[in-house]
């Protein structure tokens, strides 16, 4: 008979065994140039020597750059692992009265999620990086085939890899502490155990995201205002000082960042689910209890079988065939979740099955189909959001081409036109979250919002694949030029080399919005399935003295920290985008200060290089002193409201941070799209057409957009989907803890 822990090993392994073969498939395309045809597809030119030294010193300089940058910012997370692992192991083991045992484990669980998050990103930079280049030599051949599969195909390696390393990691962790925890009445304590795994990911993933998104904004804006505002320059022109920085920012904050990010939501998602739903394992024993990992088992199997359709069954041909290639492995994948999701639950759980309510004292009596039920209203909703983002982000459609056409009138036109259209397009999404919540809260309880968070998620290989073939192609960046197109401009090749690796550009930059948005969905689900988690722990803790009829928000302490909870992911977002004008402003004078010592720069065939060194330290230095500061907020705000105010002010805020970031995420990241999206719009246009085309006035304004909203969507809007996940787990981790401070009052007791 096929157990749960034979399937979700079996896709762990086959997950990570797909990714090696996709990288050994990428690695066959040389780093070379012999002139075109079509045995080699290599660099045209008549100086094939010189164009393959250009290229290998072009890919060097970002390789290079991401491995310090990384190198830097881990070393400042190790330290941190280290220490905030005692932390956990002092204060779990304080609060649950010196149980020694759940206090190891839980640190042990933190430091096992912080690692698996490191190599998660580090191995995404490296993939992007070695990925970069490769395509720009792939679009050297005729046809399309082979670019956009080098592209796909890299995303499909980091989404790959993370996903069965995740899996892997988690489920071994689950059968060690089984060792310890062998009893089906135990295995509430072995779960609670393994929320440090999730709290070790997620913490990885606000550094990852913070710190990366600064070094990008940093350099990109910087470069924009600069190259292309001042000097008429594109931001990927060579002579740009700020080039090399802005492309290793790729890298390590919308590969690695990000990485880190959707691991860190598929461990909370699990772990919330895990203890929401350790007491099916009474009745229905231990493959029904892990029926969440058994769910993101089942995800790998459906994409694999669905990557197919990009790079064979259906492949790229032409220009127009892209951006359908990447938007049919969501919806099929999406598809095949349904059926899939509805055997593995026949398979796996039992005919009937007892569920300990999250409010209440009674028990909910389930069957499979209303499990199942919960995951596919979460698959289902994170398509529709993700298809609603593209429609507020994409110049395909009548939002951005309205906010194009109001940079007719200037600048200002144009930022109140995109603010308005971010604020707009929260309303579906949120409607969606609403109904999804309310679905599969009425199926399961707390335990199907946390199964719909998990369905959020159940195609994340595939929506990492997507996700980091953005990146490869410099489109998650934002920029006017994708990353082999900044390499095929730097080193000199054909116009058409560029006219193909922009047109991957465009189409990764439409399905790039479309991850943003299964992002912040999955992140409000995780954050509420987390929230009913912790009120499991405060209850379990208090022997139902405290939450036995959930939380009352009128409770004057309570009702406070909401207000306050509703402030904190405007007080990380002035943070984070201050910390980008700061380092912007130093890349700014830095850029300008080369061009005025070095006028020979701006010349057509410059003879000297610029620095770009003394750029790419500049992003480090801001990056690693200015992540350190919202962090430490996110993560210490509940600490000490629980510490110091209780359970019941902890509660208030979690459910305030939750509200406002999840309205805050979506308006920052829409709007932030969508300037991004006008602006290429425009550029797209010709100098007879009324939008006037490339350098006009109309265009400027539209720069003047694109440059607020990088921060808006590539530092702090992502960012907020951590903000509400950690500042969940973290009080998840420590709901003993806060419960043995005077009975859950606090010190203050007030």
């Amino acid at each position: 008979m096929t157990t749960a822990t034979s399937v979700i090993l079996g896709a762990a392994a086959l997950g990570m065994a797909w990714a090696v073969l996709q990288f050994l498939l990428i690695s066959r395309i040389p780093v070379r140039s012999e002139g075109v045809s079509d045995s080699t597809g290599l660099v045209s030119g008549s100086n094939d020597e010189a164009t393959t030294r250009r290229l290998t010193e072009i890919y060097t300089a970002i390789y290079e750059g991401a491995e310090s940058f990384l190198r830097a910012e881990y070393s400042i997370c190790a330290w941190f692992i280290l220490i905030f692992s005692a932390i956990i192991f002092v204060l779990v083991s304080w609060g649950t009265d010196w149980d020694f045992a759940r206090g190891l484990f839980t640190a042990l669980s933190f430091v096992l999620g912080a690692c698996t998050s490191i190599l998660s990103g580090y191995l995404g930079m490296k993939v992007a990086v070695y990925s970069n280049v490769r395509t720009t030599v792939s679009a050297q051949q005729s046809g399309w085939k082979l670019c956009f599969n080098t592209a796909f195909r890299a995303g499909a390696v980091m989404g790959f890899a993370l996903c069965g390393l995740g899996i892997f990691m988690l489920y071994v962790s689950l059968l060690a502490f089984k060792i310890h925890y062998p009893l089906p009445e135990q295995w509430i304590y072995l779960t609670e155990c393994l929320t440090g795994y999730g709290l070790g990911g997620s913490s990885i993933a606000m550094f990852g995201r913070v710190g990366g998104g600064i070094y990008t904004k940093a350099a990109d804006v910087g470069a924009d205002l600069v190259g292309k505002v001042v000097h008429g320059i594109p931001e990927d022109d060579p002579r740009n000082p700020a080039t090399i920085a802005d492309n290793v920012g790729d890298n390590v904050g919308d590969v690695a960042g990000m990485g880190s990010d959707l691991f860190g939501s598929f461990a909370e998602a699990t772990c919330a689910a895990l203890v929401l739903g350790s007491s099916i394992g009474r009745s229905g024993g231990w493959d029904a209890m892990v029926f969440p990992v058994t769910v993101s088992a089942v995800g790998i199997f459906v994409c694999l079988l669905c990557s197919f359709i990009a790079t064979d069954i259906k492949p790229v041909k032409e220009e127009k065939d892209v951006e359908g290639a990447l938007k049919i492995q969501l919806i099929s994948t999406t598809i095949l979740m349904i059926p899939a999701i509805y055997l593995a639950s026949e398979i796996f759980l039992p005919a009937e099955f007892s569920l300990q309510k999250t409010v209440g004292t009674g028990v909910l009596n389930l069957q499979p189909w209303q499990a199942s039920m919960c995951v596919v209203m979460g698959a289902v909703g994170g398509l529709i959001i993700g298809l609603i983002t593209e429609y507020y982000t994409s110049h395909s459609y009548a939002p951005v081409r309205e906010l194009a056409d109001s940079c007719k009138t200037g600048a200002a036109t144009n930022m109140i036109y995109g603010i308005a259209l971010g604020y707009k397009s929260a309303i579906i999404p949120v409607l969606v979250l609403a109904l999804v919540v309310y679905g599969s809260f009425t199926m399961c309880d707390m335990y199907g919002v946390a199964l719909a968070a998990i369905g959020f998620l159940s195609n994340l290989a595939t929506g990492l694949t997507i996700d980091v073939y953005g990146p490869v192609c410099d489109n998650a960046g934002g920029k006017s030029d994708t990353l082999p197109h900044c390499i095929a401009e730097m080193a000199e090749l054909e116009p058409y080399v560029r006219e193909k690796t922009d047109a991957l550009d465009a189409a990764g930059n439409t399905t790039a919005a479309i991850g943003k948005g299964f992002a912040i969905g999955s992140a409000a689900l995780v954050s509420l399935a987390l929230f009913g988690a912790f009120v499991t722990r405060i209850r379990i803790a208090s022997d139902n003295t405290l939450f036995s009829e959930g939380v009352n928000m009128l409770q004057p302490l309570t009702f406070a920290f909401l207000i306050i909870g509703g402030m904190i992911p405007f007080a990380f977002a002035a943070m984070t985008m201050k910390s980008v004008g700061v380092a912007a402003m130093e890349m700014v004078m830095e850029v300008q200060r080369q061009f005025d010592e070095k006028p020979h720069l701006l010349d057509a065939n410059p003879t000297e290089r610029p620095d770009y060194d003394a750029c790419i330290a500049i992003s480090t230095k801001a990056s690693l002193k200015e992540m350190v500061p919202p962090g430490a907020m996110v993560i210490f705000t509940p600490l000490l409201t629980g510490i110091f105010f209780g359970v019941y002010a902890v509660s208030g805020l979690l459910v305030g941070s939750l509200i406002a970031s999840v309205q805050l995420a979506i308006s920052m990241s829409n709007s932030g799209g969508a300037w991004d999206n006008a602006k290429k719009y425009i550029e797209k246009a010709s100098p007879d057409s009324e939008l006037k085309g490339k350098g006009s006035d109309i265009h400027k304004a539209a720069v003047v957009g694109d440059t607020v909203g990088d921060p808006f969507k590539d530092t702090s809007g992502p960012a907020l989907n951590i903000v509400m996940k950690l500042m969940a787990v973290l009080s998840l981790v420590f709901a003993d803890t806060f419960y043995a401070t005077n009975g859950g009052a606090g010190v203050f007791q007030l």
